[in-house]
């Protein structure tokens, strides 16, 4: 299976939309199902460790919890598509 975001490289990482340090925050568990807490994506290694370094646990779990949204921002946006040349 390839990386969903760089699709260079196999994916060995689950990258939960949603953070498991977040699961158990009330806002969380109300405004998300148990399904949507479960979805993620299949990354490789170096996809994964990128969007921990532009994105914190909180903004993953706010704002960027999807693939498409994950691609909205610059930074990572930028970073996938220089791989994708690579």
């Amino acid at each position: 299976m390839l990386c969903e975001l760089c699709e260079n490289e196999d994916a060995y990482n689950f990258h939960h939309c949603i953070p498991r340090t977040l699961h158990g925050k009330k806002r969380i568990k109300k405004a998300y199902t148990k399904a949507e807490l479960a979805c993620g994506l299949h990354l490789c290694k170096t996809c994964h460790k990128t969007i921990h370094e532009f994105a914190s646990e909180k903004e993953l779990g706010e704002r960027y919890n999807t693939k498409k949204k994950l691609l909205e921002h610059p930074q990572i946006r930028k970073y996938v598509k220089w791989k994708k040349t690579h």
